[in-house]
Parts: structure tokens; C-alpha cells; sequence
């Protein structure tokens, strides 16, 4: 009688396992005719269904490996987001530039134009959410998480049937909407409105991820670490990206082929998070990455200060020197020289400001023993010495657990950090 439901739990496991590798293979068949479809028009490869193909792959690897979790579900989903409606835009395009050889591409461009919404919602939301065990953080999250879902499903349909011509970004904002329905068009605003909702919902989401890093210990902890280090990278790549752009524009000079390069470099950054996630779900022991993080937060804000500096001081020497050079070289060079030169102390003010918020107890731990020391000179009673040194060591070292064991019979004494913690806020 036991043995029945745990067959049916390995096949359910297999089945779950079984239709992972089937929406790889799925994403994988699509992602080839997308890149043979433009090869053949001669548009180059396509580096984004390139990249965002590590998705479903290290979806496909998860659901393997534990099929009850539902990131590698999602991942997939991301995946399958991503790269079926390519079938789409091919149908689409190949039937429109070729009138009369397939029945209604005007349909497949209808059903093309919403599918970002579930690429970009599912993974700025749920895979945030969810990570690393599949489940939410708190019960109270689930409010977030239907309203997260709520928005997705409001602004896929109001995109799909929103009466009128399709958009600039579809590369026919001459045609309309064949499955515009011209009775929600008093309503298409409001339904629009929750395309806002997506980023609040990101965000909301973000915040989750936070609360749980806050109030996770051991192994969950550097899952979360590995997820943390790869979207700080993404988000500080993006960053250089769009401050290089907006100071070749304020410049008035034109983009060059490193800015493709560097570009198609961002892009391939992406390929970072589904890697670190798969790390994070898959490995049975962690490598502690506190140093790469560590690094990810001085050099992130060190670049987003720096980038903000640049361009207050180009707009600034641009608005002085215009009336006496009349051109903007000057005003560039001269700021990227006064960004040089705060690069070093900079970096040296932000590593100190990110020991000392994110990382107290290192930062503090010279001062710390220091202070023991003066207290060592003073102190007479041996049982307080005795819990200010376990103390001290705790706070310190952060072990499991601390003893101390004394000559002449006296009992160990001992402190868990676990208590210890519970009374102390844990370190963001």
C-alpha cells in the first residue's frame, strides 16, 4: 500500500523531467529557424535568442534534477517566451513580404506583439520570487504573487486585442490589429495601465528576494549570494552601456562599432543569471563568494557615481567653455581627465563604505579586539571575562557554536549563535 504512491511520485518526477526536455528541445528547434530565417536574409545572428537560450537549458538541467522545484519551471517558461515566437515573427514576415503564400500572417503579427510581456514578467518576477527553493518567502507574499500574475494576463490580452494600427516596433505600424476588438477601446487605457504594473511588481518582487537574503543562514544563503552576484553584474554592465550612449549623444557624435560590440557583450551578460542560478540549485556544496560580491557592490556604485560625475562635468564644462571653443571635445576630455583622477579615491571611499554597511563585523573586528584587550586589563571577575570572550568570539568569527572550558572543575560554558542572532539584526 506505501509502495503504490511512491511509484506514482517517480513517475510524476520522470514525467516533469521527461516534458523539461521536450520544451528544451522545443526552444532549440525554434531558436534555429529564427537564426537560419535571418542568416538567409542576411541580417546576421541573432544574439538574443543566442543568449537567452541558457534559460531553458539550465531549465531542462534543473527540472532533471529536482522536478518539484519550480524555478527550473520557469526558466523554461522564460525560455519558451523568448524563443517560439520567433516561429511567429517568421510566419509573419515571410507572409507579408510574400502576399498570398500563407494564410493570414497578419494573425501571426497579432499574436507576436504581446508575447514580450510573459519573457520579461516571468523573469523579473516569479524567478525572483520563487528562488532558490521554489516556494515563497512568507505566505503574505501571495498577494504579490497574484498580482504579479494579474498583470502579466491583463497586459498580454490588452496588447493582443487592442483595437487600431500595431505599434513602431512591429515593423508594420501601417496595419491593424486583426484581433482588435472595437468594443474595449473606451477601455483599452485602463487595461493598458497595468503595463505599469509590471515594474512596480519587479520591484516588489526584488524587495521579497531581500527579505528573504535577510533571514537565510548556511546553504540558502549562498544560493541567494550567487543570484545576487550575477544580477549586479547584468544591472552594472547595463549601467556603463547607457551612460556611454548618453555621453556620445550630449558629445553629438556618432555610435561607433565598439558600441555594437559592447552591446552584443551586455546582452551575453544575461546569459550570467540562468548560470548562476543553475549553480546555485544544482551544486551540493557552494563556493562563498563574498569577495566577488564584495567587488560587484564597490565597483557598481563606484561606476554609477563615477558615470553621474562624467556627465554632470561634460554638461557643466559644455555650458562654460561653449561661448569660448564653440565645440564639446575639450569639455570631454577634460572631464574624463578629472574622472581619472578621482577613480582611486573613490574606489577607496566606496570600499570602506561598503565594509562598513555590508560587512560590520570584519570592518569592526580590529577595533573590537582592541577594546577586549583594554577590558582584559581591568576585568578581575572571571566569569564576566568568561562572557565577554565567548561573546566576543561569536561576534567576530560568527561560529556555530562557542566553548570554553576552564582548569579546576568549572563547568563549559557555551553560547549558540544562533540565539545570539536572533537578538542581533543580521547583516544586509
Amino acid at each position: 500500500m506505501v509502495a503504490e504512491p511512491v511509484e506514482g511520485a517517480q513517475r510524476d518526477k520522470r514525467g516533469l523531467a521527461l516534458l523539461g526536455w521536450m520544451s528544451l528541445g522545443a526552444c532549440v528547434l525554434a531558436t534555429a529557424a529564427g537564426l537560419a530565417y535571418s542568416l538567409s536574409l542576411g541580417e546576421g545572428v541573432d544574439i538574443v535568442l543566442v543568449a537567452m537560450l541558457s534559460f531553458p537549458v539550465v531549465g531542462a538541467l534543473v527540472v532533471s534534477r529536482e522536478p518539484l522545484n519550480a524555478v527550473g519551471r520557469i526558466l523554461l517558461g522564460v525560455g519558451l517566451a523568448w524563443s517560439l515566437p520567433s516561429l511567429l515573427g517568421i510566419y509573419a514576415e515571410y507572409g507579408l513580404s510574400h502576399p498570398g503564400t500563407l494564410p493570414r500572417p497578419d494573425i501571426a503579427l497579432a499574436l507576436n506583439e504581446p508575447t514580450w510581456v510573459p519573457a520579461v514578467g516571468l523573469m523579473g518576477t516569479f524567478l525572483i520570487l520563487l528562488f532558490p527553493d521554489g516556494h515563497l518567502p512568507s505566505p503574505r507574499w501571495r498577494k504579490l504573487a497574484w498580482l504579479s500574475a494579474a498583470a502579466m494576463t491583463v497586459s498580454f490580452l490588452a496588447i493582443l486585442f487592442a483595437p487600431g494600427n500595431f505599434g513602431v516596433e512591429s515593423g508594420h505600424p501601417e496595419m491593424e490589429n486583426p484581433l482588435g476588438i472595437e468594443g474595449l477601446r473606451p477601455f483599452i487605457g485602463a487595461a493598458f495601465s497595468a503595463i505599469a504594473l509590471i515594474p512596480i511588481c519587479i520591484l516588489g518582487c526584488a524587495a521579497g528576494l531581500i527579505q528573504r537574503f535577510r533571514h537565510a543562514h548556511g546553504h540558502e544563503r549562498l544560493q541567494l549570494k550567487w543570484l545576487a552576484a550575477a544580477g549586479g553584474v547584468v544591472a552594472s554592465a547595463y549601467l556603463v552601456v547607457m551612460a556611454t550612449a548618453f555621453s556620445q549623444l550630449i558629445a553629438g557624435r556618432e555610435p561607433t562599432v565598439w558600441n555594437d560590440v559592447i552591446g552584443e557583450i551586455i546582452i551575453f551578460s544575461f546569459v550570467l543569471i540562468p548560470v548562476a542560478i543553475g549553480v546555485a540549485i544544482l551544486r551540493h556544496r557552494l563556493y562563498d563568494i563574498d569577495l566577488i560580491i564584495n567587488r560587484a557592490l564597490v565597483y557598481g556604485l563606484l561606476t554609477a557615481g563615477l558615470t553621474i560625475a562624467y556627465l554632470v562635468m561634460v554638461t557643466l564644462f559644455q555650458n562654460v567653455l561653449r561661448p569660448v571653443t564653440g565645440q564639446s571635445e575639450l569639455a570631454v576630455a577634460g572631464s574624463t581627465l578629472a574622472v581619472a583622477a578621482l577613480f582611486r579615491p573613490s574606489r577607496l571611499r566606496t570600499q570602506a563604505f561598503i565594509d562598513r554597511r555590508f560587512y560590520r563585523t570584519k570592518y569592526d573586528a580590529e577595533h573590537t579586539l582592541e577594546t577586549f584587550s583594554a577590558k582584559l586589563r581591568d576585568e578581575i571577575d572571571l566569569d564576566a571575562l568568561s562572557r565577554e570572550l565567548v561573546a566576543l568570539v561569536a561576534d567576530v568569527m560568527e561560529p556555530r557554536q562557542v566553548s570554553l572550558w576552564l582548569r579546576e572543575s568549572r563547568e563549559p560554558l557555551s553560547t549558540q549563535v544562533t540565539s545570539w542572532r536572533s537578538r542581533r539584526p543580521e547583516p544586509q
